[in-house]
């Protein structure tokens, strides 16, 4: 998104903004690190963490029954069609023009502004979906089960989908060409209908749990929200790390949490001095720089992910003796922890972006089409600022990048302890220490090497 014309820089935080200097501030991050691992090394020796979902505090009676009731469901089905026309409107109708609040509606509103959301109810893109909800009323109207579509979805085919998906969408929000423009926006969006509503017709509605983007990057934000379903599907209150720690393997998850933390270490990287250099001198076209970048620093995430797994598993020796954990499972079981630290980098890269042109798309949205009309009354709406200051922001980043990372570390040694025996647990987790700090390190440097 750096490059779109009408949107706000992410950050306003730089190095002169830092308490301490940025090498002091990546030594300090590192020790943390260390110095957590060893005290959880002496006082977390065995598994804690819900693992199975299973329990939780049951809700009120009262909020639990607003939260099943039909009524309520249909309601958000019916605000996510709302949403979704009202955007379609300025998308169809609004000029191609600065003024136009689709990209940010796109950009900020429900990309960025799905994780703060989600983080405090859950999945919630999966109640309200447009796209899930044309779906279900086709289906009903054809007096067919929604679950069910012409075929069954392939056991083994996972989150393969979102991690495509999820790529094609980092690639519109940070590569393509003029993505900030009503055509590219047009041509993305209506590629992602198409394969969205033709996957559910083929497989039923599960396609969208499998490829929709949205729903998936919500429903893994979601497992840190307080608030979820146990595994009788009752609602609960719960401990986050609970919710976290249920996220249970399954093909394509682990390229899924990669793509998400890979593109937001690229989006830092695309806005450093020395890339814009490269960019501007290499006298390829920006589309194919980027485009080469997106693909490199998402590798280069996956590579230090899966040689880090890998050696974790040998040394932490995962054949056991009833061989119920193989190697081969723990990139997958592991990938839970990738989750809070992913989450950590889009908090803070872009904090500054959700809050001013966050603000900014909402006045705009009161008359898409940009015709005096200002339905909601917001239309010299200014800004507030006072939530974004230079060296709050600085601070901001630099509390949710460790804090993520911590919260990796506590879940990746809770589920060393499972995987791994005893007497090798805390070998098996040096190398996934190594990785943790190795991605702090980098986080750091790219957030404030602009």
């Amino acid at each position: 998104m750096a490059a779109a014309p009408t949107l706000l820089a992410h950050g306003v935080g730089g190095r002169q903004d830092l308490p301490i200097t940025l090498p002091e501030l990546v030594v300090a991050a590192a020790l943390t690190l260390v110095v957590t691992f060893v005290a959880l090394g002496v006082l977390w020796r065995e598994p804690r963490l819900d693992r199975d979902a299973a329990g939780g505090r049951p809700v009120p009676d009262r909020l639990a029954r607003l939260v099943d009731a039909p009524a309520f469901r249909w309601a958000l089905r019916a605000l996510g069609l709302l949403a979704a026309g009202w955007f379609c409107v300025g998308l169809l109708a609004g000029p191609d023009t600065p003024e136009n609040p689709t990209a940010g509606a796109l950009y900020v509103l429900l990309w960025v502004g799905l994780v703060p959301v989600s983080l405090l109810f859950g999945p919630v893109w999966r109640a309200v979906n447009p796209l899930r909800t044309v779906h279900l009323l086709v289906a009903l109207a054809a007096r067919r089960d929604p679950a069910r579509g012409v075929r069954e979805l392939p056991a083994g085919l996972g989150l393969w989908p979102a991690a495509l998906t999820l790529f094609g969408f980092v690639w519109l929000e940070l590569v393509a060409p003029d993505r900030a423009t009503l055509p590219v926006i047009t041509a993305w969006l209506a590629a992602y209908a198409v394969v969205m509503l033709a996957g559910a017709v083929v497989f039923g509605a599960g396609w969208f749990d499998r490829a929709d983007p949205f729903e998936v990057y919500s429903a893994l934000v979601g497992h840190l929200a307080p608030i979820g379903r146990a595994a009788d599907g009752v609602l609960v209150w719960r401990n986050p790390l609970d919710g976290i720690a249920g996220l249970r393997p399954r093909p394509g998850l682990v390229a899924v949490v990669v793509v998400l933390l890979g593109s937001t270490m690229f989006d830092s990287l695309s806005n450093a001095p020395a890339w814009l250099r490269f960019a501007q001198e290499s006298g390829l076209p920006p589309a194919v720089t980027g485009s080469a970048g997106l693909v490199l620093v998402i590798g280069a995430v996956a590579v230090a992910y899966l040689a880090a797994t890998g050696v974790a598993a040998r040394v932490g020796r995962t054949e056991r003796a009833d061989g119920a954990v193989l190697a081969r499972r723990v990139p997958g079981e592991i990938a839970h922890s990738i989750v809070p630290i992913a989450v950590g980098y889009v908090v803070a890269h872009y904090y500054s972006l959700l809050v001013l042109e966050g603000q900014r798309t909402l006045a705009l949205l009161s008359d898409p089409r940009d015709t005096g009309a200002n339905v909601f009354g917001t239309a010299n709406w200014e800004p507030h600022t006072a939530l974004v200051t230079p060296s709050g922001v600085a601070n901001l980043q630099i509390t949710v990048i460790i804090v993520g990372h911590l919260l990796g570390t506590l879940l990746a040694h809770d589920r060393a302890l499972y995987l791994f025996p005893r007497a090798r647990a805390v070998a098996g987790q040096l190398p996934l220490l190594a990785l943790m700090v190795a991605y702090t390190i980098a986080g750091l440097l790219l957030l404030y090497a602009g």
